[in-house]
């Protein structure tokens, strides 16, 4: 395991959140809650039949000591969470529908997140994107001042670290949106002990170029600086531009980046997509992610194609993500 998440575990062992998987009779996550419970770093929920993860767990030579089990169908404080969701929609769901919809493994364990019994949620290793992702709209919705969720991926490489977004969700952003995503990124930066330096990126540097592109870039520069003055956040740039000093002298001398950014923002999906796997390939980076951000309480979706030391690794992320919230707040 990588020296950032010997870190991680170190900091998060101080607090051992709950972490809530609804899919508790994955090989995957059972494994992942086994070896989280002993190493004492996160207090793991497993959602399903008790019966059921039992004999999976013996199957696999898994203990479940230090894990939780619950079963909606027999949890004692259903009826509570039924009203609770009922509240949080606000009229859009009838308590027959809530009922039927809190059997629901995701949809159950982030009601757990909403009503404190659980700091963060981990899914995916099953389910799609949507369905871990919907649930987490309806119920922990985004934080105030973000009207959407993003995606991220933290790149690591030996002692250097660095956090690129939105890589995962929002396919063109425009200003607004661009400039919510930055200060989000900015935020899950301070998770994993940066001081962020954030460097909104395009193919211009500011205004070497002019485009309805770069236009797009430079107005989300100023949204972001104007509601964030506290935070570090420069633009547009060239990514040279951005990381290099020597490139950021010629290019952007008064900028207060001085090529030293460690927080990249593309301006695209598109963009963000390719960025991310150009420097995994070729530039040897491990990408962890995505980490979803913005919202008020840590939900995080695996790949399906996820190992147990993926599930380990976003259950420490989210319970990193639970503690940054709890300071913030």
């Amino acid at each position: 395991m990588s020296d950032l998440f010997t870190e991680i575990k170190a900091k998060v062992k101080q607090d051992r959140p709950t972490v809530v998987f609804p899919e508790g009779l994955d090989e995957r996550i059972l494994k992942a809650a086994h070896q989280l419970a002993t190493d004492e770093v996160v207090k793991p929920i497993l959602i399903g039949n008790q019966e059921e993860i039992a004999a999976k767990a013996k199957d696999l030579n898994v203990s479940l000591t230090g894990i939780e089990v619950i079963n909606p169908a027999s949890y004692e404080q259903f009826d509570m969470l039924v009203q609770s969701f009922v509240e949080r929609r606000k009229g859009k769901e009838t308590e027959e529908s809530a009922r039927e919809k809190l059997l629901d493994p995701n949809y159950f364990g982030t009601m757990l997140v909403h009503v404190d019994l659980a700091d963060g949620l981990v899914s995916g290793a099953v389910h799609s994107t949507g369905d871990t992702v919907r649930p987490a709209l309806q119920i922990i919705k985004t934080q105030p001042g973000i009207k959407k969720t993003s995606g991220v991926f933290v790149m690591v490489k030996d002692e250097q670290k660095f956090v690129f977004g939105d890589c995962a969700i929002n396919i063109s952003p425009n200003d607004e949106e661009l400039a919510e995503i930055a200060i989000a990124t900015a935020e899950t930066a301070k998770v994993f002990d940066l001081d962020p330096k954030v460097a909104m990126l395009s193919f211009s540097t500011k205004g070497s170029a002019s485009s309805i592109e770069t236009k797009k870039v430079s107005a989300a520069t100023k949204i972001a600086q104007e509601s964030r003055p506290d935070l570090v956040i420069d633009g547009e740039f060239q990514f040279d531009a951005a990381f290099v000093p020597a490139v950021a002298q010629k290019k952007a001398p008064d900028s207060p980046l001085r090529g030293e950014a460690n927080v990249f923002i593309f301006p695209s999906l598109e963009s963000g997509n390719l960025g991310y796997k150009i420097a995994q390939r070729l530039g040897g980076y491990e990408a962890i992610g995505p980490i979803l951000q913005g919202l008020n309480k840590p939900v995080n979706d695996l790949s399906r194609g996820c190992n147990e030391q993926d599930v380990y690794k976003l259950a420490l992320i989210t319970a990193m993500q639970s503690i940054q919230n709890k300071v913030l707040s």
